[in-house]
């Protein structure tokens, strides 16, 4: 078949969906339809916003059609009918009798190695474990969660600087380059897709903000890596006084530099300066503060934080 004559149905939301419907257009291929989640209220006034991926869609003229949830019964009415659907982030369950819409099934680009890290969090978990690697998968959609057969996957090694940012950005490219790849031998029926080892799989769940609260009593990679995954949601945070500050940005102080190492410091979450860095104690190293944000107030650097509360140096965050 000619890549203009695939139709083409796109399900996503995220900023991870935008390469692979940029990369598909390109390509030549048509997409009949964009599926997305609804706009929703966001930032502190709860203005209603448009998901990232809409905002691409309407941006390349293309139908965006937006469901509180997927019922057969709108698809039905509302989706011309297409060859296969490409999902990228979506965020929703499709049930067994959408997907049996499309001859080709639903193929789903999904940023882990599966069948590791199945389920909303694999970039969050993969960074909170400190693997070495990580990629996408490529799976032929089934009834359950990231539960198919792998069509193909491609993986990389990650930097211990790597956030969910950094990463989601990585793994999107990757992921649109993996799917232009093979989508034409999908097609074909030139690869056959090949069933998980559903024994080896592991799960994810969604974070809490709980799960962001800083525990200043475990070590400075531990905090690090919490610091790097949960931003920018749900944000790690930590208690000052009786306010909550976010953490938005941060690095491990090199070992070799831990002057409070040496017990010059005695509290652990003690906030301290030491060569125009501000940092924070743990039980293990220190922790550079770089970005932050008060409650009620805007995102700023630690250098214009400090300059409006001195009294933050030498207090005990909890």
């Amino acid at each position: 078949m000619d890549k203009k004559d695939i139709k083409i149905i796109f399900l996503g939301t995220s900023e991870f969906a935008i390469p692979t419907l940029e990369a598909l257009i390109k390509e030549g291929y048509k997409i009949v339809a964009v599926i997305t989640n609804p706009d929703e209220p966001k930032g502190r006034k709860k203005i209603l916003s448009p998901p990232p991926l809409k905002i691409t869609a309407q941006k390349l003229n293309l139908n965006v059609l937006q469901f509180p949830t997927l019922k057969i019964e709108n698809l039905k009415l509302k989706i011309p009918k297409a060859d296969v659907g490409i999902v990228a982030a979506y965020g929703k369950i499709i049930p067994p009798e959408i997907i049996n819409l499309f001859p080709f099934g639903i193929l789903n680009i999904h940023p882990s190695l599966l069948p590791k890290y199945r389920g909303p969090t694999p970039i969050q978990t993969t960074i909170l474990n400190s693997e070495k690697e990580t990629g996408v998968t490529i799976i032929k959609i089934d009834e359950e969660v990231d539960h198919g057969d792998i069509i193909s996957n491609s993986q990389f090694l990650i930097s211990n600087e790597d956030t969910y940012k950094t990463l989601e950005s990585r793994l999107a490219k990757l992921g649109a380059e993996l799917l232009i790849k093979i989508l034409p031998d999908y097609l074909a029926g030139r690869i056959a897709p090949q069933p998980q080892d559903h024994s080896q799989a592991t799960f994810t769940r969604k974070f809490t903000r709980e799960d962001a609260k800083i525990d200043w009593s475990k070590t400075a990679e531990e905090i690090d890596r919490q610091i790097r995954a949960l931003n920018p949601e749900p944000g790690t945070w930590t208690s000052w006084g009786d306010k909550t500050l976010k953490i938005l940005e941060a690095k491990i102080q090199p070992p070799s530099a831990n002057r409070h190492d040496r017990g010059d410091l005695q509290k652990v979450g003690q906030v301290f300066q030491e060569n125009g860095k501000v940092m924070v104690k743990t039980s293990k190293g220190a922790i550079i503060l770089k970005t932050v944000q008060l409650e009620g107030k805007k995102v700023m650097s630690i250098e214009d934080f400090i300059r409006g509360n001195r009294d933050f140096i030498g207090s005990v965050l909890e």
